[in-house]
């Protein structure tokens, strides 16, 4: 019995999706950095320097979630027969945004607390 979906079309159509995922990541990335420019724009022309903050947590939460997509994007990459090296970049990738995500969250629950927008 054929194989319903040859490892090669599998591999192109995952090929396809990781390169979706993570340019969906880069967007929303773009994106927050773009708005957050914006907004950091209009507080230094308030001079309101509490806004800064604001915009700290507003571009880090798009950071947080485009380094998500970014991740989604890697765990896909190494889905069809991985190798043990692919599974050892895998692994560093995802310790290193994992750390950076933890991090980065961390720094947002702190700039919350601290301006009681928790």
């Amino acid at each position: 019995m054929p194989d319903l979906l040859p490892e090669e079309i599998l591999g192109e159509a995952v090929n396809l999706l990781v390169r979706l995922v993570e340019a969906a990541g880069a967007i929303v990335i773009f994106a927050g950095a773009v708005t957050a420019f914006a907004r950091f724009l209009l507080a230094a022309v308030r001079g309101d320097g509490d806004g800064f903050v604001t915009v700290r947590l507003f571009l880090g939460r798009f950071l947080a979630l485009g380094l998500e997509f970014q991740l989604a994007g890697d765990v896909l990459r190494t889905a069809v027969s991985p190798s043990f090296a692919q599974i050892g970049q895998l692994a560093a990738i995802a310790t290193i945004r994992t750390a950076l995500n933890f991090f980065l969250s961390r720094e947002i629950e702190r700039e919350r607390s601290m301006i009681g927008d928790g």
